[in-house]
Order: C-alpha cells, then structure tokens, then sequence
C-alpha cells in the first residue's frame, strides 16, 4: 500500500474562483496565470477549472506547448517575453503573445525573419522596478517597436507592487495611463489584489486582469481579509492519514529538539507527512490542522518524512485517521486556509503550493469522480 499522503486538485473550486474574479472586475477580459505549472496545481488540471477564461498566462514556451496541447486556441501571453532570438520561431508558430521589456528583446524582434507578425506586450517600469521601461523611455520603445514590420500589434502592461497594502495603485497607476493615454492598444494592470480589490475602477481593470493566487483559493491580502472573506474556495486539498498514536504524560516530550514538553496527559498522533513532501520545516507547535475534520495543532518540529499532533480535540482519533494540512477535509467539508500554515511559517500560501514535492501523489477530484 503506498503512503498515505495525497494532493488532490478540486477543479470546481477553480472554476469558481474565476467567476468570483469576473464579478469584481466586470466587462474586463480575463487571463488566468498558470505559471510555475498552475501554482504547483499542474496545468492539465487546473485547465479543467480555467476553460472559461478569455486568455492565459505562462513564463516559459513549454507551459504554452502544454496549453496548446490540451486544444485552447485562444490567447496566451508569455510573461517576462523570449529569453533569446530563436524563442521568437516557438512563438509565431504557436500564436503566442509576448511581452517586451528591454531593449535587447526589440533587438531580438527586429532581427526575427516571420511571415507572422507578432502581437506583443509592451511592459511599463511603473514603480514594481522589476522589468519594464521607465516612463521616461517607454514611448521611445513603443516608437520603435510600431515601426518593425515583425509586430502587428501592440499592447500595454505593467505590474503592481502594493495593491495588497496601505499604499495602493494610484501611484503606479497614474503614470501608467497617463504615458498610455493617447497610445492605440489594450491594456492590463490589475493582478490578483488589484482585481478584486480595485476591479470596480474602470481606469485600474482596463480590458485584461491577470488573476494567479486568487485562482487557487488563496487570499492576496491575507491577513487582513481571508480566502472566506473574499468568498474563495481551496484549490488544492493536502491530506494524508494518522499513522500511528502515542499517549504522553506531564514531561514526556516530542521530536526532534525536545522542541515540544507535555503538561500533562495527553494523546499525540504521528502523521505521514514532513518537509521532504514540501510541507514547511519552519512550521512548528500550535500549526493549525484537521483531524477527522476537527481542529487542533502540530506539536514539535516538522522532520523529514512525519508530523506529531495533538488528538486531544478528536479523543475518538487513531491510526488511519484523516488529516488535512490545508484544504477541505472530505469528511466534514471543513475548510483549513492555505494562508494559515503559511503564516505559521512565516511565508505566503504561494510557496506552499509551488513547492509540494513530486514524491507526493496528484489527483484531481473529477477525475476520480469519473473512474
């Protein structure tokens, strides 16, 4: 019998997480952003949730192959653009959209030979200072691009770097849409945050807003609000089984570290789960989690390959009992947010999904429905 851990993907979480996004941002098109293999959610079944999306989002060509292979015809844009020349063939042959954001990529366009012209995404420098022209240089690159006979199409885009904080959009907004102001072309700005946050802002959502960790059930402003405030729901479930059970007494103490000291009698459980399965090493005792759907808590340091928890809040509790590290628990239908164990840990719920490790089994609940 395999260990017990599982990764299961719940597609119609996916699809109605799309559909919350659609109603923050209304008439703007939607480009769901599937990079890092869909949020470690893999792309073939987060694609299942994702159908009703106008466009995607990926950061390398062998995400957009994948995309192509699963028959979406639609529009897909490369994020960061072609790492070199001859990524440019890869793109006209698969109708990928690319963005430019430095010299040497319109360098790369005007030396490219294509009887397809390209549509491409020029990215603005608004104040994220990641990739992107400067406002003072971004009408020279546009000037430079609408004159290649290789672009048929010009779009524009730039990135916010606080619209999950106190500071906002406005800064980086302002400058945008003034540059862009009498330039012909689409626009997108708003990620996640910026989507559900100021998607009611005809100016802030423009024609594309490109949705990534909301997809996936995950809050863009979490502490302040939570996946339930935003009426999210987990894409991705963690569950594994209690593997074995030990009862403490006032002193005994647990894993590595004696990290842990019981105060008094109490039940613990060990769980088939650890950092080797891409479950946070810096989580530590008092880690939420669900047993039998019923809240409780880790106890001691995550190790390699098992968890310790306390059984107290589920006494009826043993071996072979559920356990969900985040998720839906499938028995109860109790939630436990992402966004919770990553605080424990001290990071955001996106590192958590994009770093399950490929020993653990993925399934997507709807295939298992179909079997």
């Amino acid at each position: 019998m395999p260990r017990p851990i599982l990764a299961t993907i719940h597609p119609q979480a996916i699809r109605h997480n799309l559909q919350r996004v659609r109603s923050a941002a209304p008439d703007a098109k939607l480009m769901c952003v599937t990079k890092a293999n869909a949020y470690g959610h893999g792309i073939e079944r987060a694609f299942e949730g994702m159908r009703a999306a106008d466009g995607f989002a990926v950061l390398e060509l062998e995400e957009a192959q994948r995309l192509r292979r699963l028959d979406w015809r639609g529009p897909i844009l490369l994020l960061e653009g072609v790492f070199e020349l001859r990524d440019l063939e890869l793109c006209s042959r698969l109708g990928v959209w690319h963005t430019v954001h430095c010299d040497e990529q319109i360098d790369w366009l005007a030396a490219h030979k294509t009887q397809i012209p390209h549509r491409v995404f020029l990215k603005m420098n608004s104040g994220m200072n990641r990739l992107g022209f400067t406002p003072e240089r971004f009408r020279s690159a546009y000037a430079r691009l609408n004159a290649l006979p290789q672009v048929e199409e010009i779009s524009f885009v730039t990135h916010f770097s606080d619209a999950d904080g106190p500071r906002g959009i406005a800064h980086q907004l302002e400058v945008f849409m003034q540059v862009t102001e009498d330039l012909p072309g689409e626009r997108s700005a708003c990620n996640s945050a910026g989507a559900l946050i100021f998607g009611s802002d005809e100016r802030a959502r423009n024609d594309w807003v490109r949705p990534g960790i909301v997809l996936y059930g995950s809050a863009p402003d979490y502490p302040q609000r939570t996946a339930q405030d935003w009426g999210l729901l987990p894409a991705m479930t963690l569950s594994t089984k209690v593997i074995g059970v030990q009862n403490l007494k006032a002193g005994d103490t647990v894993g590595y570290g004696s990290a842990f000291t019981a105060d008094g009698p109490m039940k613990l459980g060990v769980i088939a789960c650890g950092y080797a399965d891409g479950y946070p090493r810096h989580c530590g005792t008092d880690t939420p989690v669900l047993v039998n759907g019923v809240r409780t808590r880790l106890l001691g340091r995550v190790s390699m390959d098992m968890i310790c928890v306390d059984l107290t809040p589920a006494p009826e509790a043993g071996v072979g009992s559920e356990v969900v590290l985040w998720g839906r628990s499938p028995s109860t239908g109790t939630l436990l947010s992402i966004d919770e164990v990553a605080a424990a840990a001290g990071t955001v719920g996106y590192e958590l999904m994009c770093a399950v490790a490929p020993r653990v089994p993925v399934v997507s609940d709807e295939d298992v429905l179909r079997k």
